[in-house]
């Protein structure tokens, strides 16, 4: 694989714990690097002192000296950069907020969930003292990559300070849909908080949509090809499926001591002729250990010839036992092997071999490798790499993988035997079937599991988000470099001033008046007017008003301005305030009889939307609607009607919050070369801020200034964020002469 470009400095790595373990024995520290994650993906590039991470060492103290001894040796041998939480912090920060309120929240669990706001609290505050310690020993060059929910108001709080830098969050755990994200009181700050980013990335598509889908209903951040437009940013949202160490699990593999340890498994479990099945879990209710328990009791008991023929090893690790609910399912857990075991086991054979305890990866490899079968059903599940473990491990391409349908793994592993853990029935035939696969039937099934594990390993997740981070970086540098700077403004009021022939070229709403939600509502104020009539009564001076706005409302508003006015995007025009009003086509409206009827039927099905009847256009507003409900509909709308009206001279046009129908033959572009024509001009602004604009920018001579207003793709050489920025720049012009 090809290295990461880190030509614009470190990458820091932020999450909530360092990848290293600290131990205390007889009094001396103890301190080893994990293996696997983060740390095994940036190998290459931690050795060039390329990548430092950052984050909580694992190991709480208060006294001081240990604290300056770890964090030397971890700065010096590690480049780790530690983060010390009291015991309080960690309390109220971890196996609080995070782990009883996030956690559940976020895995569709709602009635677990606490709201308390002592602990959110202590989640800004810890929030706050990772971004301190960043603060301290990081420059504007260094590319941050931040860690999964502990950490989901850190993004906007490195954002403040760091405007101009990268930024990337990556969330290991599900995102949920809308309806259930917005129970959660401080919805907005967290949303907020992780939007401060420039890359967001989550295992699957599916939880990519429901970030979406939450920053557009919470907070009405739109998205156009999976990116929101914020300010003079764009947050660029992904899913990137994170893979595991395969080349690690081949050379264990071959290691003399997991092979004594597979022979020795082989013994003292007496697999001889049996089929075993296994599962690999931490003790958590996302897992959905219950549900699989009692699915195995029902397959025990319609299948009594397989006594004394499966063995059913169940490996928990222990997890959060200081939380309630942990310890609450650990008894539901021991009651329900109890119960399998007492109703089916005999004294040669045990139904459930129940193993509560850690096992380190090499000593759990073993137990993949032997397993005929992985038995895998978390009720809701980020990506699940026990799943890929086991794919890993089977080198000879036999054995069966059964996967819940709610693993995220299952978007990558669909060759699996996929399983509704809520459906007893199904998990009892799955079981069935995995028994019953010949040995072809699994190699058929295992070997383009395997192939994708291989390929799309850690390397190949770590190396995909960083590189898509520096393009983020380079695109931002592109987008910055034409924004409306302070040299870019002297250059062009310096021209303004000292031409003589002037074409001004305003489109109105977004551009000189911000939107309303009532579009009726945006009358241009008294300052506007005066701005607009200054630019108008200067003799060198051609000022156009170019609009989709109809021509009775632009009579209405601007008609006492001596200036030349646009109406429904060229439709008709006025060349000055004596002038009359033109069309410079004919057209029939016969058509809107037939259009009419299907965009009343679109505004009976989105409550707050309306039909607007123009001269020669019709248009569906939806500024009001429900804002997801309104972009779905506004799509299927275009849609619609493009099929509908193929063949015919009308287009349909898909702008901000409004669908628009009107004859071919106009755009902004047309009614733009009818000013330009009119004289030789030596100055030329156009300003617009949305796609009807853009037929305006493309038509431009080249000495002309195009500025789009507001972040965004464009024709525009430049850009400015804002109506009000836009008003500022004319009032600086208006100084200048």
């Amino acid at each position: 694989m090809q290295s990461i470009n880190t030509e614009f400095g470190r990458v820091v790595i932020i999450s909530n714990r360092l990848p290293i373990a600290i131990k205390k024995i007889k009094g001396q520290l103890s301190i080893q690097q994990s293996p696997g994650g983060l740390a095994t993906g940036l190998r290459h590039l931690q050795s060039e002192k390329k990548v430092i991470f950052v984050g909580w060492p694992g190991y709480i103290t208060e006294n001081q000296k240990e604290q300056k001894y770890i964090e030397e040796k971890l700065i010096t041998e590690y480049h780790c950069y530690p983060i010390f939480l009291s015991r309080h912090e960690f309390e109220k920060y971890y196996y609080g907020f995070s782990n009883r309120t996030l956690w559940p929240l976020f895995h569709y669990f709602t009635s677990h969930c606490t709201f308390e706001e002592s602990e959110w609290e202590v989640y800004k505050q810890v929030n706050q003292k990772f971004y301190r310690k960043i603060n301290s020993l990081a420059t504007t060059q260094d590319i941050f990559w931040i860690h999964d929910y502990h950490l989901l108001l850190l993004p906007q709080l490195i954002r403040k300070k760091y405007s101009e830098s990268t930024i990337g969050f990556f969330l290991h755990i599900p995102f949920p849909s809308s309806e259930v994200f917005r129970i959660f009181p401080w919805r907005s700050e967290l949303l907020e908080g992780v939007l401060g980013s420039d890359l967001i990335g989550f295992h699957t598509y599916e939880y990519a949509r429901h970030f979406l889908s939450s920053s557009l209903r919470l907070l009405g951040y739109e998205h156009e090809f999976a990116s929101i437009t914020i300010k003079d940013r764009i947050v660029k949202v992904d899913n990137y499926p994170i893979g595991i160490d395969a080349k690690e699990i081949e050379d264990l593999l071959q290691h003399p001591d997991t092979q004594k340890d597979i022979e020795r498994l082989k013994k003292s479990l007496d697999i001889n002729g049996k089929t075993l099945i296994l599962s690999v879990d931490r003790l958590d209710y996302s897992k959905g250990i219950p549900q699989r328990l009692e699915a195995y009791e029902m397959f025990l008991s319609q299948n009594p010839q397989c006594h004394n023929k499966i063995i059913y090893l169940m490996i928990c690790t222990p997890s959060r036992t200081k939380v309630k609910d942990y310890s609450l399912l650990k008894q539901e857990v021991d009651g329900l092997i109890g119960k399998i075991n007492g109703r089916f086991g005999n004294p040669g054979w045990t139904p459930i071999h129940y193993m509560y305890q850690f096992f380190p990866f090499e000593k759990l490899l073993p137990f993949y490798v032997i397993a005929d079968i992985a038995f895998i059903t978390p009720i809701r599940d980020g990506m699940n790499l026990v799943a890929k473990e086991y794919v890993a491990s089977k080198t000879d391409n036999r054995g069966v993988l059964i996967l819940s349908e709610t693993a995220g793994a299952v978007e990558e592993l669909s060759e699996a035997l996929i399983i509704n853990v809520n459906n007893k029935k199904e998990i009892v035939n799955a079981l069935c079937e995995a028994i019953s696969l010949t040995e072809k039937e699994q190699i058929e099934r295992m070997k383009p599991l395997r192939q994708r594990i291989v390929e799309y390993d850690i390397q190949h997740w770590t190396q995909s988000f960083i590189r898509s981070l520096i393009e983020t970086k380079k695109k931002k540098a592109l987008h910055f470099s034409r924004k409306l700077n302070p040299d870019w403004q002297k250059k062009l009021l310096t021209e303004y001033k000292k031409s003589q022939r002037r074409l001004l070229l305003f489109d109105y709403d977004g551009t000189l008046i911000p939107f309303y939600k009532k579009p009726d509502k945006a009358v241009p104020d008294a300052a506007l007017k005066r701005i607009l009539h200054a630019f108008a009564e200067n003799p060198k001076n051609l000022l156009v008003i170019i609009s989709g706005r109809d021509q009775k409302t632009l009579k209405q508003w601007l008609g006492d301005i001596p200036c030349a006015l646009v109406a429904e995007h060229g439709a008709s025009l006025r060349k000055s305030e004596k002038s009359r009003w033109r069309s410079p086509e004919i057209f029939t409206l016969k058509w809107k009889d037939e259009v009419r009827p299907i965009l009343k039927s679109y505004e009976a099905r989105v409550p707050g939307s309306f039909v607007e009847e123009k001269d020669i256009g019709l248009a569906w507003h939806y500024r009001n609607a429900i804002p997801e409900l309104g972009e779905m509909r506004a799509c299927q709308l275009h849609d619609h009607l493009k099929e509908f009206l193929a063949n015919i001279d009308l287009q349909v046009l898909h702008g901000k919050k409004v669908v628009e129908v009107k004859p071919l033959a106009i755009n902004k572009g047309k009614a733009t070369l009818e000013f330009i024509k009119v004289k030789k001009w030596d100055f030329i602004l156009a300003l617009g801020d949305d796609w009807t604009d853009e037929e305006m920018f493309k038509v431009l001579p080249p000495l002309a200034y195009s500025i789009k207003v507001g972040f965004g793709t464009t024709h525009a050489q430049l850009y400015i964020e804002s109506p009000q920025e836009c008003r500022t720049l004319l009032k600086k012009m208006l100084k200048t002469c």
